[in-house]
């Protein structure tokens, strides 16, 4: 059958829309590095960077293999996909090349947040098991579950949970949560770095080298996040039945903006209160503040009013700060405090959404505006207590599951001698060690300059 020349432009923008969505979040992975390398000390910023880069290659093939149809493989099993292993039968009518690329730059971010939580002190062949694992199995699952419609936590099932399912729109608890407690169980596994504390438990403070490198990739990562958010509609000329001026267009302008208040309040919000706890203006936690904000508006992004989005962003701030006072009191050591802010501020968002979500947005977001359709929202609009509910199921599963799939991993990976360095590398530093040599040519006089430096002074 023709296809008309409407139906072949719209499709075409559409198309572009989402590659340039994935483009942008693949952005991100620029912005991961920078943060990482500048939140790292010096000796370790060659370390990290190249993890980075090996997060995205490892990731790249295990989501083309396994991941992508463990997510979306399936029409009748709820809880992992069967079919569509590396891309075979795609394109479909379903799927095609620009929506594998834009949901294989989703599941690349997620190793990325998790080797945050385990920087400085990790052998680098670890990295390349976690990474492929946690890509090509343990994030598809739960992206199969919320996203494919027919996973058991998803919003556009025929039988959704409470008759709602999980509002995670571009995954707070999909991405972040996953992230964040995959990082918690590598670093409680793990151990503090040497010298976080000291003999009596007392923390001390193993800042990052580089606050040019920190601010940038918060930039980066801000940019990005106007793929990661709007770009989840997937399509953009999708008209709204019953209004002469709405569709997808205007509910993706809506969602860059609430992406951007909550982000921003909650800069604000983490700017004041760290003066008020530390004495001084901390550009370091202000720029985590602002990523915490982006992180919990993610789930209802599209579904909230603008107001609601700087709610989100004044309590994501909160969250971070206070699960970072927790961290040091139980000497819990993330040197990105990638755990604390992807993994609370991500259950904060799911709550939030629960509590905020409103029904007209719901029925654009999932129905395309539709008329007559009825969707349970937002507790605190009175919508009632199904979808909270739904999203508390959301926030235990995920942390369940990456739990007893990831925690075992680590474990195993400590077991068998292959998870952490040696005290005498990780003290000289994992650039010396590991990678033959420090990422920057100035150094102190009386350290290694090269591998065969280092490697002489170790005899």
């Amino acid at each position: 059958m023709d296809v008309s020349w409407e139906t072949s432009v719209t499709d075409s923008i559409n198309t572009v829309y989402l590659l340039f969505s994935a483009y942008l979040v693949f952005v991100m992975q620029l912005g991961f590095a920078m943060l990482c390398a500048g939140s790292v000390r010096a000796k370790n910023a060659t370390n990290i960077m190249l993890t980075n880069v090996v997060d995205a290659v490892v990731g790249s093939v295990s989501y083309y293999l396994f991941g992508f149809a463990f997510a979306f493989g399936s029409s009748s099993n709820p809880f992992i996909g069967t079919e569509f292993f590396a891309l075979k039968d795609v394109p479909n009518s379903s799927y095609d090349y620009a929506y594998f690329l834009y949901q294989w730059a989703f599941a690349i971010a997620v190793a990325g947040i998790t080797s945050g939580s385990i920087a400085e002190r990790t052998q680098f062949s670890a990295y390349l098991v976690f990474s492929f694992f946690l890509t090509g199995f343990v994030y598809p699952v739960v992206a199969h579950w919320v996203w494919s419609p027919s996973g058991w936590l998803s919003a556009s099932s025929s039988s959704s949970l409470f008759g709602s399912g999980a509002i995670d729109f571009a995954g707070s608890g999909v991405v972040h949560l996953v992230g964040g407690i995959a990082g918690l169980w590598g670093a409680l596994i793990e151990g503090p770095r040497v010298g976080r504390f000291d003999a009596f438990g007392k923390p001390n403070p193993l800042r990052g080298h580089n606050a040019t490198l920190v601010v940038l990739g918060t930039f980066l990562l801000w940019f990005g996040w106007f793929g990661f958010n709007p770009g989840s509609f997937d399509k953009i000329l999708v008209a709204y039945p019953n209004t002469s001026n709405q569709g997808n267009w205007t509910a993706i302008g809506r969602t860059a903006v609430t992406t951007a208040l909550a982000g921003s309040t909650a800069g604000i919000v983490t700017l004041f209160s760290r003066r008020l706890l530390v004495g001084h203006w901390d550009a370091l936690d202000v720029c985590n503040g602002v990523l915490g904000g982006f992180v919990a508006i993610t789930s209802g992004c599209s579904v909230v009013e603008p107001w609601a989005a700087i709610v989100c962003g004044f309590f994501a701030a909160w969250v971070l700060i206070g699960l970072n006072i927790l961290a040091l009191r139980l000497k819990f050591d993330d040197p990105l405090e990638a755990t604390q802010l992807h993994g609370g501020c991500g259950a904060w968002g799911l709550i939030f959404t629960g509590l905020f979500a409103k029904e007209e947005f719901l029925v654009q977001a999932y129905d395309s505006g539709e008329s007559g359709v009825v969707r349970p929202y937002g507790l605190f609009l009175g919508g009632g207590w199904s979808l909270l509910g739904a999203q508390v199921v959301e926030v235990l599963v995920i942390v369940g599951w990456v739990s007893v799939t990831m925690g075992p991993v680590f474990y195993a990976l400590h077991k068998l001698g292959i998870l952490r360095i040696s005290v005498d590398e990780e003290i000289a530093g994992l650039d010396i060690s590991s990678h033959g040599g420090y990422a920057y040519t100035a150094h102190q006089e009386d350290n290694p300059r090269f591998y065969a430096d280092y490697v002489r002074l170790q005899n």
